[in-house]
């Protein structure tokens, strides 16, 4: 029995609490909240009619009747609200328009440069962002929160960016109030592997509580679900796996200060550097992807030796995390098998047979999407949080 009796900002009406047994999305029948909770009908009546009249709840086909009167059914109104998300990379941005379901309504990508500083890149944000509302017909007093990835780390509880080394003048920027001054609603912000990995699961892997995330781009990182929930650590930068150290690469300078850096081994612009050294040409990872696809044999030997180097580190993480999934995304995944059979080849080799009976290392699904389906998984977690659902009963 789950208790929901407990006070909240909607008096003793207990709303919120309730709504948390309705958003999964499958339709309930009074009867049946009530001995799921134990609460009186009444009571569960009332409930449901404040949920109700703030559009979150709605009812839908009835259930099949034992005799008389069929009784009717509840579940989560996706579209009763819309909550807006950006993936905000160094060099593009992607906003989106979501429902409360992380449906995408309406996507807007285009090139921009994150080294213009916060106040031009949340400024293009907040413009493009109302643009695309008001075009699905929508109103600005439908949204109900926002969520941002930047590339960089993250202080989680304030949502200020912390020494981002490809984000100028962002260091400490106050970006959810920043952007509050223009939409009042919260604003969560996070860096962007973490949301990519909440991104992937949302689409591929809803029922899979242990998850890596690895994207392997202009730098490496990983986002690290586990028991179903993302896992920061103390200071936000849990799965930071680019700066651990790799034997193949004792003097190879990182840009962190250190030597032998995964990211300045196996990172795109690390690969194009190697390529270079061999005389080959070779100065974007666009360029590295386009030789592979070519089926260029020296290219796609460097593109496996990363992978081999990746799955170094992540032999480490295997066994510390015991994930079941683990998915390689980012620009540099788009090198396909190449990549991803070099990290099976060490991980599979060197972990524990247990680690590795039921893992699987697979290329991303949500590929360039999951970073904005992430960001608004992120806003849309918090509004569907018992302190959401009564932040908007006060609204």
């Amino acid at each position: 029995m789950v208790d929901i009796s407990r006070g909240s900002a909607l008096g003793a009406s207990g709303a919120s609490e309730l709504f948390q047994l309705l958003r999964d999305g499958a339709p309930r029948t009074r009867a049946s909240l009530a001995a799921s909770t134990g609460l009186a009908r009444s009571t569960i009546a009332a409930r449901v009619d404040e949920l109700m009249e703030l559009g979150l709840v709605s009812p839908v086909a009835d259930a099949a009747s034992t005799g008389g009167r069929p009784p009717s059914q509840f579940a989560l109104n996706p579209g009763a609200r819309i909550v807006l998300a950006a993936d905000l990379g160094a060099s593009h941005a992607t906003i989106a328009v979501t429902d409360l379901a992380g449906t995408v309504l309406a996507e807007h990508s285009e090139p921009l440069d994150i080294a213009q500083g916060p106040e031009a890149v949340l400024g293009w944000f907040v413009e493009s962002g109302l643009d695309l509302i008001k075009g699905l017909g929508r109103s600005r007093q439908e949204l109900v929160a926002i969520g941002i990835g930047v590339p960089g780390p993250v202080e989680h509880s304030t949502g200020r960016p912390v020494n981002p080394p490809i984000m100028p003048g962002w260091d400490r920027f106050d970006v959810p109030g920043w952007v509050q001054q223009h939409l009042q609603v919260p604003v969560l912000v996070d860096n962007d592997v973490n949301i990519m990995a909440l991104g992937e699961r949302a689409l591929a892997w809803p029922q899979v509580e242990h998850l890596m995330f690895v994207k392997v781009a202009t730098g490496i990182g990983s986002g690290i679900i586990s028991g179903g929930l993302l896992q920061r650590g103390a200071q936000g930068i849990a799965g930071d796996i680019g700066h651990v150290r790799v034997a193949r690469g004792t003097d190879v300078p990182c840009h962190c200060g250190n030597r032998g850096c995964l990211e300045a081994l196996a990172s795109g612009p690390a690969i194009a550097r190697a390529l270079r050294e061999q005389g080959i040409e070779a100065n974007s990872n666009d360029d590295v992807i386009e030789l592979v696809k070519r089926g260029d044999i020296d290219t796609i030997q460097a593109v496996r030796q990363a992978g081999r180097d990746i799955g170094e580190v992540l032999t480490a993480c295997v066994s510390l995390v015991n994930p079941s999934v683990v998915a390689i995304g980012g620009s540099m995944a788009r090198a396909g098998e190449h990549l991803i059979a070099g990290v099976r080849e060490v991980v599979y080799t060197r972990s524990m047979p247990l680690a590795t009976e039921h893992l699987t290392i697979v290329q991303s699904a949500a590929a360039a999407n999951a970073g904005v389906l992430g960001a608004s998984m992120l806003a849309i977690h918090h509004v569907l949080s018992p302190e959401g659902i009564d932040a908007l009963a006060a609204r």
